[in-house]
């Protein structure tokens, strides 16, 4: 390609690029128009989030490049057989944790005026000690997936630039974007962003997913190509990702750490009555089946169209199969779906992060702190977020999805608090912060040993744990006299 012919496809998909943040941005001003100024409906966007809107946040909260690039990735290598990993289970699971924790946990917030997780669980188990522990976990657990979101940014765009882009630079671009529309807007500006984010990358997904078979010839032709190549990748052999152990404890870890994402929580706070609520249950199956098995596809045709990718190289092997079967116009397409899968969820967790300190630690310090403080302290504090998930990303310590799991299996240890924080009427807030301990502590150890323990994964050890130390944390500590806050 010569040098006149890539500046004039790089100036392409930089346009694409531009008219998309255009559009972002012209949305959210829009929302900040909305806005009345105070902390509840900076946070919550006044609790007003219809099925639509709630269903495309929650969904466009959830997709991240650990579908976009690390699944593919990982289907690089594995096979088919990644599909059945992830998407039966969690097409089920999520669903039923939406209404299993999220329901109550909606009406709980409204009944308590919570606008965070942290703040939820504190009130109802009458302990500010445990809203401090909660806020210590989530932002904890969230550092890892920010990293992993901004990683596949860096890596789209680095692969569609022929690296005249840098990862670090557009891992940087990226979280300044998304900081500005953030603090413009607050919860409204981005789940209204995420209607239109998830639109794009939901119909991307798919029109790749038609446009790199054809150009491979044909789905029929290019599935007799890998069983021919190989032919491990069409069934689930015998990996040690997939023996009995692995296979159910991760089922397990990824139906149930969507519910424990701090964001997906608010989200789900959000929300205007219970029917939209009950309609994104219904919806959330056939919507993550949907972009599933095509992302699961691509990266099984990958292995045999663009062989020889090693490690965390093949988290570029979505992008390379757009490179190599369209043209720069959709290429830019491309690299907007990741942006846009990306950002609404990066956008969710700034927000997230910075009301739970405002509300959750400032607000426990200094009780007559206005709300307009609370807005500006929430702002800082998600810079500083950005920053170190910027020095994180630029050290790009593993593939995107080894850091993906990290966070995943560290949002399961809060399962059992949020599930039984809200429904065990024994459940106390010494129960819930043993629990919290205990399951982090086998977590960690699990995590540093060589091989699984009875071939069960460190996330399974963990939740076990974390169920465990939630029992005997009630019963032998001591209840608060006036028991959980009834809602």
């Amino acid at each position: 390609m010569s040098t006149v012919t890539a500046v004039g496809e790089g100036a392409v998909i930089a346009t694409v690029v531009v008219l998309y943040f255009a559009v972002v941005g012209g949305i959210a001003y829009a929302a900040s128009r909305r806005g009345t100024g105070d902390a509840e409906d900076y946070f919550l966007g006044g609790r007003s989030a219809k099925t639509l809107v709630l269903f495309m946040a929650l969904l466009g909260t959830n997709v991240t490049p650990f579908v976009l690039m690390g699944i593919p990735g990982l289907a690089y290598h594995h096979g088919v057989g990644v599909f059945g990993l992830n998407a039966a289970i969690v097409a089920l699971g999520i669903p039923l944790t939406f209404w299993a924790i999220g329901y109550p946990a909606w009406r709980a917030a409204r009944a308590l005026k919570a606008v965070t997780p942290a703040e939820l669980y504190a009130r109802r188990l009458r302990s500010p000690a445990l809203g401090v522990v909660l806020f210590v976990a989530f932002v904890v657990y969230t550092l890892p997936y920010l990293v992993a979101s901004v990683t596949g940014v860096g890596v789209a765009v680095s692969v569609l630039t022929g690296d005249a882009v840098t990862l670090e630079t557009a891992a940087l671009g990226l979280l300044g974007v998304t900081l500005v529309y953030t603090a413009l807007g607050g919860m409204r500006a981005t789940m209204w962003t995420n209607v239109f984010q998830g639109t794009v990358f939901v119909g991307f997904v798919l029109l790749a997913f038609v446009g790199v078979a054809q150009h491979l010839g044909g789905f029929e032709a290019i599935t007799a190509r890998v069983a021919a190549e190989a032919p491990s990748l069409l069934s689930r052999g015998d990996r040690p990702l997939f023996e009995t152990g692995a296979w159910a404890s991760w089922g397990v870890a990824i139906s149930l750490t969507v519910i424990a994402f701090p964001h997906m929580l608010v989200r789900i706070f959000a929300a205007s009555d219970v029917s939209a609520l009950r309609n994104t249950c219904r919806l959330y199956p056939a919507a993550l089946v949907l972009l599933w098995l095509p992302v699961v596809l691509l990266g099984v045709w990958g292995a045999v169209a663009i062989p020889g990718l090693a490690g965390r190289e093949s988290d570029g092997i979505f992008v390379l199969l757009v490179q190599d079967a369209f043209g720069p116009w959709l290429e830019g397409l491309c690299l907007a779906g990741v942006l846009a899968a990306v950002m609404s969820t990066v956008d969710a967790q700034f927000l997230t992060l910075s009301s739970m300190l405002a509300r959750d630690v400032l607000l426990r310090l200094r009780p007559d702190l206005s709300p307009a403080a609370q807005v500006r302290a929430g702002r800082v504090f998600v810079v500083a977020v950005a920053v170190l998930t910027a020095a994180l990303v630029i050290s790009r310590p593993a593939s995107i999805f080894s850091i993906a799991s990290l966070s995943f299996s560290g949002y399961v240890m809060l399962v059992p608090t949020l599930y039984l924080g809200l429904r065990g009427r024994s459940f106390t807030a010494q129960g819930a912060i043993t629990s919290i301990v205990l399951g982090n502590a086998v977590l960690l150890l699990a995590w540093v040993q060589p091989a699984p323990w009875l071939g069960i994964l460190p996330v399974g050890w963990g939740l076990g744990a974390a169920v465990l130390g939630a029992w005997l944390g009630s019963c032998w500590g001591e209840p608060s006299p006036d028991g959980p806050v009834e809602v």
